[in-house]
């Protein structure tokens, strides 16, 4: 057996290996000599990032200190981001519930979507900072720019405006990729229309390239919504409820409608003037882009 093997093994399949090669010994007695000897059983630690930005301390200086002169001047600091994708209908989902009896619900024995079905629950977070407050918007379409903005025209319309009356400007931090990144044209375009909609001066700071886990608040909302089977709960009325470390968090009822066709992205993309967008030139190229804020 490879030293490989052995290390993967259970201390009870250990101790069966060991008596058959004539070492009697129990699974216990395996625990505590590889516990004596300094070894505990891990897990990979994904710490290894690759190639890092010079700058790399600078852009999370750069967000932070963006992020805590619009927090004291009253203005309003979100984190947004696309989280894990759900099944809609009869699929198992890790996580329990309390149940008379033996009474389990009987799920589909396999993950494969039914085309003619419900479809995915797509969650985009939005997390308010200062607030502390989290809001999901759940699409059944697409996960798209149009479907980001739209989830954040929401959030303004039902918990931004009442929570930050007096608001001029908005800063949103988010990632680098998906249906917020920096390269998306749309996202630029319809944050413009939102912004020109809602009268405020809009901001977006992206995090460094694959340091999406240090945006704020949106793990723990993950966390949250993913247990049991609470998207069934959001996609029939939406729901309340309260993170791992007592966040607030509402999950709005789908959104439905927002989605068009690539033809129509394409054209509208076109015909909406780019004007009102403006980057941040000083820090340009950190992101390899003329700019990186909108």
């Amino acid at each position: 057996m490879s030293p490989l093997r052995w290390t993967v093994k259970s201390t009870r399949n250990l101790a069966v290996e060991l008596t058959r090669q004539g070492h009697t010994v129990s699974a216990d007695t395996v625990g505590d000599l590889l516990r004596e000897e300094g070894f505990s059983l891990q897990a990979g630690a994904m710490t290894l990032e690759g190639k890092q930005h010079p700058d790399r301390d600078a852009q999370f200086r750069y967000i932070n200190e963006r992020a805590r002169q619009h927090m004291g001047a009253g203005q309003p600091v979100i984190s947004v981001d696309t989280k894990k994708k759900e099944l809609v209908g009869d699929y198992k989902n890790a996580g329990h519930q309390w149940r008379p009896g033996q009474e389990s619900v009987m799920v589909k024995t396999h993950d494969f979507l039914d085309r003619q079905g419900s479809g995915k629950a797509i969650p985009y977070g939005i997390y308010g900072i200062a607030a502390n407050t989290g809001w999901v918007s759940v699409g059944t379409d697409h996960d798209t720019a149009a479907f980001a903005v739209a989830s954040i025209r929401r959030w303004w319309q039902a918990r931004g405006r009442h929570d930050c009356p007096v608001a001029t400007r908005l800063l949103i931090t988010a990632d680098a990729g998906g249906s917020n990144g920096y390269r998306t044209r749309t996202w630029k375009t319809e944050l413009a229309a939102l912004a020109a909609e809602m009268g405020l001066d809009i901001t977006v700071c992206h995090m460094p390239l694959a340091h999406k886990q240090f945006l704020r608040g949106l793990t723990s909302m993950a966390q949250s919504l993913s247990r049991t089977w609470h998207f069934r709960a959001v996609l029939e009325r939406g729901s309340s409820r309260v993170g791992p470390c007592g966040q607030p968090t509402q999950a709005a009822s789908p959104v439905v409608g927002y989605d068009s066709s690539p033809v129509d992205w394409v054209a509208a993309e076109r015909s909406v003037s780019l004007g009102a967008v403006m980057s941040s030139r000083s820090r340009a190229s950190w992101l390899g882009l003329p700019g990186s804020a909108v």
